[in-house]
């Protein structure tokens, strides 16, 4: 069995057999995502339909990895449900709850877990049940044995159990980020759950199109001498840039130091960064209003210091944009919303990532020679 085009026994011996198999396999996890949530459609209506109506704040909440989902749904699930939404990582929850949390302002707390184990992901329930008076929690999470999963919940609420492959079993977090990632997607768009099939499936054409036609421009990329990263993104995709930059840098064991930004953002002195060291990702929106400005950044790039590479993905055609390398997605006029393009894009992030770790000897699964960070988070106490 290959894997990303690797021998199984290869994977192995590299330490690179579950990160490898992670990544290839989310495609066809998208789908299995997509026929669940169908399957617990009358549930799921049911939780929102009650606690939507009450709820005047919803906080998008994880740590790490996880917590970068809420800034790439933070927007749409404003725009449905007209409810003020913001995305709060746990850790800022847990220190500061009193910040985010009002007692007579009910809100409904979404998080966000892979394993539900990190010491914060329970503690930011518990705060916020302590701190607001009426708490709805919606709980998306990988594993099903998890604290966070079983953890028994004061007000109404509700705990989507991905399917057991979503729970990557190596350090880095793949196909449990798309995978949360979609299922909040969909949740969100419940009530035309039907018609979603169609996006799926486009979703899972663009990841294959990646693993099937730019492998080898990846792993190019990958093995450049780059000592930093840069990832932009809009809207969205601001959240895709954050999920990329700790890929990388966690793949390559901080041996590669990156940051993100959005394009505008990018302008107001983080650009200083970029050196002949740097490799800079752009991830394209694919609404023609704002692809506007992320072009006018391209063009900026001109002037001061040049990158090593630059590299950017897109769902259309970018004719006029002069960069090292582009992944196109679709030839076709019609396109998917810009947060749905979120879920495919990040294969970017982590297939570099993966790259890198390996083109610098590390092992995927466990890149981390100091053991400074882990699958779940140690050490930490909850006060």
């Amino acid at each position: 069995m290959k894997y990303l085009n690797i021998d199984e026994a290869i994977l192995k011996e590299s330490g690179a057999f579950f990160t490898a198999k992670e990544i290839s396999g989310q495609p066809e996890l998208w789908m299995n995502i997509f026929e669940k949530v169908v399957a617990e459609k009358a549930e799921i209506m049911s939780f929102l339909d009650d606690v939507l109506k009450k709820t005047k704040k919803i906080i998008l909440t994880g740590a790490g990895t996880s917590g970068y989902i809420g800034y790439s749904i933070e927007g749409v699930f404003q725009r449905t449900n007209k409810i003020t939404t913001i995305s709060i990582p746990t850790t800022h929850l847990v220190s500061h709850p009193q910040d985010y949390f009002d007692p007579k302002l009910p809100t409904l707390l979404v998080s966000f877990a892979r394993s539900g184990n990190s010491p914060e992901s329970v503690a930011a329930v518990k705060l916020a049940d302590k701190y607001c008076d009426e708490c709805y929690h919606l709980v998306i999470t990988c594993d099903t044995e998890g604290n966070l999963a079983k953890y028994n919940f004061k007000n109404n609420s509700y705990v989507f159990i991905l399917p057991a492959e979503a729970n990557d079993k190596s350090l880095a977090m793949t196909g449990s980020y798309s995978g949360m990632l979609l299922s909040a997607l969909l949740i969100n768009d419940i009530k035309k759950i039907a018609s979603l099939r169609e996006i799926v499936e486009t979703l899972q054409v663009y990841g294959h199109k990646i693993f099937g036609e730019y492998l080898d421009a990846i792993k190019k990329v990958a093995g450049l001498p780059f000592k930093r990263a840069v990832f932009l993104g809009s809207g969205p995709q601001y959240g895709t840039a954050m999920e990329s930059h700790l890929k990388l840098q966690e793949l390559s064991d901080g041996q590669v130091i990156c940051k993100n930004d959005s394009y505008l953002g990018f302008r107001h002195g983080p650009k200083a960064v970029v050196d002949g060291d740097t490799l800079v990702v752009y991830y394209f929106s694919n609404r023609k209003d704002v692809f506007r400005y992320e072009r006018d950044l391209v063009i900026s790039m001109e002037n001061g210091n040049k990158p090593l590479f630059q590299l950017g993905i897109s769902e259309g055609v970018l004719d006029d944009i002069n960069i090292d390398e582009k992944i196109i997605l679709s030839n076709e006029s019609k396109l998917i919303s810009e947060e749905y393009l979120c879920v495919s894009n990040i294969l970017l992030g982590q297939l570099l990532g993966y790259y890198k770790s390996l083109a610098i000897g590390l092992n995927p699964d466990s890149p981390s020679q100091s053991g400074a960070i882990s699958r779940v988070v140690q050490g930490v106490t909850i006060y």
